[in-house]
Formats: C-alpha cells, sequence, structure tokens
C-alpha cells in the first residue's frame, strides 16, 4: 500500500488536502490530509466519493468523433488522428484568414490547479486568438473589493473562530464550504453570535443565533440601514474620519438614507435592523461574509461595497484576528502563472488577441466577423450546465466547424462537440494548487496511471502543439518538451518560497504549507462607498412574477459529480422549491409535476413546497440533466468589465403540468 498527496482541484472553497491509498496501481481509498490546516483531515461527501469518480462506467476513456454533430454517432479513433484533425483545421483556418483569430476557447473552473493553465498557455503559443476574459462566478465581487480596498485580501478564514459576531452574507456554508464550520462553531462556544441574511432560509440559518430574511437583491439598502443606526450609536472618537471618502459618507447616511424607505425596500422589520446594528456596535471582532450570492445581480457590486463600508464604519477592518470582510483573495496572482502568461507568439500585423466577456461568450463570439469564429476548444467547464443564454451557444455550435472537448465524463456540451479527448483525473497527474479562500498551498502528486487514454490538460497542449509544428515547422512556440515538475519549479520563484516558507516543491512533499505573509487590506487605500443612483422608491420591472434562485446543492457542484451513485443512488430529479402562497394561488400540490417557463423555453420540474420561501422567488438547485439555466439570460452593464453573470436576475412563472 503506497500513499500519495493529492489536493481537490474543485472550484470550491475548499481546495482539501487528500491523502490517496494506491494498491497495485489502484486508488483504493482517500481520506482528508491532516497536515492540512483548513480542512484538517476530513473531507466532504464529494471528496470521500473519489474513488468511484475515477472508476466510474460513465468516465471517457478514449478519443471519439461523431457524425453529424450531435447525432450521437460516435466511434473510437486514436489520439494520433485526434491530433491530425485538430492541426490540420488549425492549420486550415490559419491559411484561409491570414491569423489565428478564428480560433476560440471556453475554459473554465472545472479543475483550478495552476498546470491547468496549459490550455491558455497552448493558444498563446498560437499568437493572437479570440480568448475569454472575466470571472463567472466572483467578477463582480472581486471588483467591489478592489475598489473598497485597493488589492483583493481576505483574512485568514480559521481566524474566524477567534470572531465575537460573524454576519454571513448571502452565503451558505453549510452546503458550499463545510470545513469553515467547525471555525464558525469554535467561534460560537466562545460565546460569538452568529447571524445568517438570506432570501433563503438555508441550512446554515437553521444553524444561526438570528436568521434575517432578506429581499433579493436589497443587500445594500440593508447595510445602509444598518450603518446609519450604527453612526448614531458611535461617539465621535470612535468615526473613522481617517479614511477616505469618510464626510461623504457620513453625510450620506445621515441625509439620504430613510429608515422607513430601507425596511419597505429590504423587507427587514426595523427592529431587526437595529438589532444588527447594536450586534456591530458591541461585538468585536465582527467578521462581515460576503457571499457570492449577493453579487449574482446588478446590484451586486454596490452590495459588496456597501458591506465593505458597514466593516469599516464598525471598526472591522485591519483589527485582531477575527475580523474583517471575507469574500476571496487573490493569493495566486503571486505566482508567476507561466502557462496562464505564457506569451503570445507575435504576428507580423496583429498586435494582440480579442477578447470576449466570459459572462457572455456566446453570444458576443456569433457577433465577430473578420474573421468570424470557426474553431471551439472547451475544457474544465460544461456551458451547457453552467452558463446562460443556451440559445446563444446552441447557435454557436452549429456555426462552428470544429468543436473539441476535453472532459472525463460526457456532458450536455460534449454531447454537440466533433471530438472529445478524455481528460485525466487530479489523481493521474500532477499539479500546483492554491484556493481562493484559505491560504494553503499544495502540490498534488501522480497517484496511478491514467485512466485507459485519459490525459491532463498540459499533455494534451504538449503532444498538439508538437503534431502541428511537425505539419507546421513555427507554428507554435510552446515548449513541449518540459514535464509537469518543470513547470511546478517555475512557478515556485524565491519570491514565493519565501513567502510560503519552503526552499523546493519537496517541502510540499511532507504537507501543505501555510502562507507565511498574509496581505492584509491597508487603511490608506480604503474608500467609503456611496451609490452612484439612490432611488429606494424605484421599482424593477418584473416580465414574469417569480424570481428564480438556482444555487448549489450539498453532492453536486453543476454536473460534476453527478454520475456517482454513491452520491446519488436514484435518477436525478428537478424539483421546484414554492412558498405556500403560489402553491395555493396555482393549485399545484406537493410532488406535482409543473413547468417552469419564461421567454426563453420551459423546464419541467417536481413541486416542493417550502414554508419559508418568499412569496415571489421559486428555488431550483442546479442540476446536470434539464438544467434550469436553461431559463436564465441575463445582460451585462458593460462588456469590457469582468462582471459576474447575474444568474439571479432571472424572471419564471410556474403552472401545473398538463394530466396533473
Amino acid at each position: 500500500m503506497e500513499t500519495f498527496r493529492n489536493v481537490c482541484p474543485r472550484n470550491c472553497y475548499g481546495t482539501c488536502g487528500i491523502i490517496s491509498h494506491v494498491e497495485n496501481g489502484m486508488l483504493t481509498k482517500v481520506t482528508g490530509d491532516p497536515k492540512h490546516g483548513f480542512s484538517r483531515g476530513r473531507l466532504c461527501a464529494k471528496g470521500y466519493a473519489y474513488t468511484q469518480f475515477v472508476y466510474n462506467s460513465y468516465r471517457l476513456k478514449y478519443p471519439i468523433i461523431q457524425s453529424p454533430r450531435g447525432s450521437g454517432n460516435w466511434k473510437r479513433i486514436s489520439w494520433d488522428d485526434a491530433y491530425n484533425i485538430i492541426a490540420e483545421k488549425i492549420l486550415e483556418l490559419n491559411d484561409r484568414y491570414g491569423s489565428n483569430l478564428a480560433l476560440s476557447y471556453s475554459k473554465f473552473s472545472g479543475n483550478i490547479g495552476l498546470l491547468h493553465f496549459a490550455t491558455e498557455g497552448m493558444f498563446n503559443s498560437f499568437g493572437p486568438h479570440t480568448k475569454p476574459f472575466g470571472n463567472l462566478c466572483m467578477g463582480t465581487g472581486e471588483m467591489a473589493i478592489k475598489t473598497s480596498f485597493g488589492k483583493m485580501a481576505s483574512p485568514v478564514p480559521e481566524d474566524m473562530a477567534e470572531a465575537k459576531l460573524i454576519v454571513i452574507w448571502g452565503a451558505n456554508p453549510a452546503v458550499t464550504n463545510i470545513h469553515q464550520m467547525k471555525f464558525i462553531y469554535a467561534a460560537r462556544k466562545k460565546g460569538a453570535k452568529i447571524v445568517v441574511i438570506d432570501p433563503v432560509f438555508t441550512e446554515t440559518a437553521l444553524k444561526a443565533d438570528l436568521y434575517i430574511q432578506i429581499k433579493p437583491g436589497s443587500d445594500a439598502y440593508l447595510s445602509f440601514g444598518i450603518a446609519k443606526l450604527l453612526l448614531e450609536k458611535k461617539t465621535p472618537e470612535h468615526h473613522p474620519e481617517h479614511l477616505n471618502g469618510w464626510e461623504e459618507y457620513k453625510n450620506f447616511l445621515q441625509n439620504n438614507v430613510d429608515m422607513d424607505q430601507i425596511c419597505q425596500k429590504t423587507g427587514v422589520k426595523y427592529e431587526y435592523i437595529e438589532k444588527l446594528a447594536e450586534l456591530y456596535h458591541n461585538c468585536k471582532p465582527a467578521a462581515t461574509w460576503s457571499g457570492f450570492g449577493i453579487q449574482r445581480n446588478k446590484y451586486g457590486g454596490e452590495s459588496v461595497e456597501a458591506l465593505n463600508s458597514l466593516a469599516a464604519l464598525s471598526g472591522n477592518i485591519n483589527v485582531v484576528k477575527g475580523g474583517g470582510v471575507y469574500f476571496a483573495h487573490g493569493d495566486i496572482y503571486d505566482f508567476p502563472l507561466n502557462l496562464a502568461n505564457f506569451p503570445e507568439k507575435k504576428h507580423p500585423s496583429i498586435s494582440q488577441s480579442r477578447l470576449i466577456n466570459i459572462s457572455n461568450f456566446a453570444a458576443a463570439i456569433r457577433e465577430l466577423k473578420e474573421p468570424p469564429v470557426k474553431f471551439l476548444w472547451i475544457a474544465s467547464r460544461s456551458p451547457l450546465s453552467q452558463d446562460q443564454n443556451f440559445k446563444a451557444w446552441e447557435e454557436l455550435f452549429q456555426e462552428m466547424e470544429l468543436i473539441v472537448t476535453v472532459d472525463l465524463y460526457m456532458t450536455n456540451a460534449a454531447k454537440m462537440s466533433d471530438i472529445i479527448l478524455p481528460a485525466a483525473s487530479h489523481f493521474e497527474e500532477e499539479d500546483l494548487n492554491v484556493g481562493y479562500w484559505h491560504h494553503w498551498l499544495a502540490i498534488n502528486e501522480k497517484a496511478i496511471p491514467p485512466y485507459f487514454e485519459a490525459k491532463s490538460d498540459l499533455q494534451i497542449a504538449r503532444e498538439l502543439t508538437k503534431r502541428l509544428n511537425e505539419l507546421s515547422p513555427g507554428f507554435s512556440d510552446f515548449p513541449y518538451d518540459l514535464e509537469p515538475i518543470d513547470w511546478i519549479k517555475k512557478e515556485l520563484t524565491p519570491e514565493i518560497k519565501k513567502i510560503y516558507g519552503i526552499s523546493s516543491y519537496k517541502d510540499l512533499l511532507d504537507g501543505p504549507r501555510h502562507r507565511k505573509q498574509i496581505e492584509t487590506v491597508c487603511e490608506e487605500a480604503f474608500s467609503f462607498h456611496i451609490p452612484k443612483k439612490w432611488n429606494p422608491d424605484a421599482q424593477d420591472k418584473k416580465p414574469y412574477p417569480y424570481r428564480l434562485l438556482s444555487p448549489q446543492s450539498l453532492l453536486k457542484i453543476h454536473s460534476q459529480f453527478s454520475n456517482i451513485s454513491w452520491l446519488h443512488p436514484e435518477l436525478e430529479e428537478t424539483v421546484a422549491e414554492i412558498s405556500k402562497k403560489t402553491a395555493e394561488e396555482k393549485d399545484i400540490k406537493d410532488g406535482m409535476k409543473v413547468r417552469i417557463f419564461n421567454g426563453h423555453g420551459t423546464v419541467t420540474a417536481t413541486a416542493k413546497i417550502n414554508a419559508f420561501l418568499p412569496e415571489d422567488v421559486i428555488l431550483v438547485r442546479q442540476t446536470a440533466k434539464n438544467t434550469i439555466n436553461r431559463l436564465i439570460t441575463t445582460r451585462l452593464h458593460d462588456e469590457n468589465n469582468p462582471e459576474s453573470t447575474y444568474f439571479y436576475d432571472s424572471f419564471v412563472d410556474i403552472s401545473k403540468k398538463e394530466g396533473h
């Protein structure tokens, strides 16, 4: 029996340390790594199910090709044949248009290991092309954090155990960040108060001392209401006059914020706003957790900035450990990210690649001319599960001349591809991992041989660029001779080694290392937030009567893990949670089949009456099949800003399905 150190590479708060148990080249068991200071020897249910994730009858084994596209008429081909078809199309498009602008890729967060930037590095080695930018999940919040603090920084999450007040705002860690719960419980044992603010009575809300049910999208209003009352409670010597924008912020609170309007806008009674102000006034240090949920609407940036200002007003930035604003950090950007930042090969007349906002990728790609995009590479994601605007995606697929997907499973997007290349799991490759929530760096060892003919993104990039250069010498300047460990060594610069207190990658083989130098926010760089437009009386137009909320569930991340029978022994079912009032008005009973619909389509689901759900909300959790994202189409404020997708600005109606 051998053991290896691995890291869960999912787009998740945890980035958990794993000990892999291997016998005769087979993964037999996974356990948590006790040397990882955040996960501390524990995994979530998805993590413990990784053996079935690796050895699964649904997993892709060989390169396959289908013709015609979408027919399901798949046949096995060799890697050589796959590389030849792909390389010949890339070269033909380059010859046709005189550049590689007709090439594009859609890649995101299926695996966030540093070596999975090989896709970006490979495309950069071709020269100017059409590439995505931005972040579907946290782009809006990241911009807001930088606006308030000047940079991305977040306290040590383990230190939340020392907080006297923890306000969890639009997050549900009992489902999406289970390891953080032990630090929350540790704080409670020491007398801390736990507050959850969310439109939905979540699993975390069930465990709180105080739950505040807020109208979706009204978070900024509530924070300004708390701030106004807090301002009245504080003595002048405690006001943060030294922070940027203080006078304007103070005047705004005093002259523009009307508590009756705040109560009406948020749906929160004055007595509870007053209670929150008392808690912020009396409990220090206070941790304010800005969850990703609050920035999934068009007011998201305003909300995150408003929470930052509330934390500053209450004296909770740069305080003793346990306080501060928790959102996410940018530790990854301290690394050179040699693959992500691989220099673009020079072109004689085109200075740089075309940039496309990932939050509106499909629709924006379709508008491009001179040249149009004709080649699409999909890796580390399934846009027909996790994206919006499916109609644009489906139309985009029809316009492509070649679509290549790299994945472990036959996803909804893979079904619409021409060629699928089987991807390696993280147990079958080397990598380096740093999370965006905790501050631990860990190495991912290769524990087992590849599953059948699966290959890593880096190996595919190496072999495809080599084939391209065989067919057209000098086409790519990707260093395909470098092994994974070479790229890992390149990431561990002297500065990185100092930050994490290591001398080489070999130190990580003995266990993950915590960052020695934690980025803290600088008070001199902080700026209070005043809304650009303040009109509490304004009412948003609702094309359909119910706001659609579509959070993640405990045992899946979009389509990931949906084929794991240990986690999902029964066939997946789409469930629509509705309020009692909605059920009565629509004559819908528990367990009844219903139609959820809007102008973008219809999804069939099973009704579940939720006594705690707001009357104007329908909640449908993410699923792999029959995905609710089919009904989501939102617009960006600015195509040039890396905003998140506003998934929660979607509205629907509901009715009984015919025959029920």
